[in-house]
C-alpha cells in the first residue's frame, strides 16, 4: 500500500499545506488550547514551542504495539514538550522539562530516511501535534529522497479536529491516547477540561480519514486507526465509558488497553494515583472491551 503522503507531495497538495500551516503559526491554533501566539516570531503558546522541531531521540523502537513493530522496528521520533499536563507522565523529562535539540526540517527528514534505511517499518512521530508544521516541511524534503513508508501520528489524543482535516493525507495511521471520559479528571489531571469532548472529536475525524486498522500478510499496520487506553487506578479514566465510545465509533476498533501505569513524576499528588491497577482492574476492563464488542486488542492479559 503507497503511503499517502506522496500522493499529496506529486499533486502539490504538500507544498500548500506548507504554506498553510506556516500561516496558522502566526496565531497558532494548531491545537484545542489556540494560544494564537505568533510561533513565527519566536513566541510559544502552551506547548512552548516555536516553529523549528525539537527533538528527544529517534530510534527503531521495540516496545510499540506489535502490528507496528514488526521484525525491524518502528521508526520513533521523539518530539519534545506537550500540550497537555499530565502529572502521571512517564517521559515528563521530554514533555514537561523540555530535554531535547532544535533541530532545522532538513535534519528531522535526514532522520526519516535513516530509520527507513535501517528497515523500520513505519516512521513514528510521538507527539506531534504542536509539531504538525515541522513534519510536513520534512515531507518536503525525505519524499524526494525517497521516503516512503507509512507515517505514524502517536498523539495524546487532545487534538484539533479542524487542523486534523486540514491534514488528511499526510498521516497513514492515527495512534491517540484516548485518555479520560470525565472532564474533571481530565482538569485535574492533565489540566484540560474539554478533553473528553476534543478527544472524541479527533478520533471521529481521524476513523473518517483512515478507518479501521489495516495490515499486510505479516501483520504490519499499513494504514488505519489504532486507539490506546492507559488503565488507571480506581477507574479514574472512567474505562468503561471510553470503551463504549470505541465501539460506537466502530466495532472494529484496534485497542491497546494499556496496564503499565506506576506513579510517576508527581503522581502521588493525587490519592487516587498512588498504587498501580491490580490484575483483578485490568480483567474487568477486557470484559467491558468484550461486552461492547471490541475484539481486536493488542494485549489480552
Amino acid at each position: 500500500m503507497k503511503a499517502s503522503y506522496i500522493a499529496l507531495h506529486e499533486n502539490g497538495r504538500l507544498d500548500e499545506l506548507e504554506s498553510e500551516l506556516h500561516e496558522r503559526m502566526s496565531r497558532c491554533d494548531l491545537c484545542p488550547h489556540r494560544c494564537m501566539a505568533d510561533r513565527t516570531a519566536g513566541k510559544t503558546g502552551k506547548c512552548r514551542s516555536g516553529m523549528l522541531p525539537i527533538v528527544s531521540s529517534f530510534s527503531p523502537h521495540f516496545g510499540e504495539e506489535s502490528c507496528l513493530v514488526g521484525r525491524y522496528g518502528s521508526g520513533t521520533i521523539f518530539m519534545t514538550h506537550c500540550n497537555l499536563f499530565c502529572i502521571f507522565c512517564q517521559n515528563y523529562d521530554i514533555s514537561h522539562l523540555g530535554r531535547g535539540e532544535e533541530v532545522p526540517y532538513e535534519e528531522l527528514a535526514g532522520m526519516m530516511l535513516a530509520l527507513q534505511s535501517r528497515g523500520c517499518h513505519n516512521i513514528n512521530i510521538v507527539t506531534p501535534t504542536h509539531m504538525v508544521y515541522a513534519v510536513v516541511r520534512a515531507l518536503l524534503v525525505a519524499v524526494p529522497g525517497g521516503l516512503s513508508i507509512p507515517l505514524v501520528y502517536n498523539s495524546g489524543g487532545y487534538d484539533s479536529a479542524e487542523t486534523l482535516r486540514l491534514i488528511d493525507g499526510v498521516f497513514d495511521i492515527y495512534m491517540p491516547d484516548f485518555k479520560y471520559m470525565d472532564a474533571d479528571t481530565a482538569e485535574r489531571l492533565s489540566g484540560v477540561a474539554d478533553y473528553p469532548l476534543r478527544a472524541m472529536e479527533a478520533l471521529r475525524e481521524m476513523h473518517r480519514q483512515v478507518g479501521d486498522l489495516q495490515m499486510d500478510r505479516r501483520g504490519i499496520a499499513e494504514r488505519g486507526l489504532l486507539v490506546r487506553h492507559l488503565l488507571l487506578p480506581n477507574n479514574l479514566a472512567a474505562t468503561d465509558r471510553v470503551i463504549t465510545f470505541l465501539a460506537s465509533l466502530s466495532q472494529n476498533t484496534y485497542l491497546n488497553l494499556m496496564a503499565q501505569y506506576r506513579p510517576e513524576y508527581r503522581a502521588r499528588e493525587c490519592a487516587g494515583l498512588r498504587r498501580r491497577p491490580t490484575m483483578a482492574e485490568f480483567d474487568e476492563a477486557v470484559g467491558w472491551a468484550r461486552e461492547a464488542g471490541l475484539t481486536r486488542l493488542d494485549k489480552w492479559r
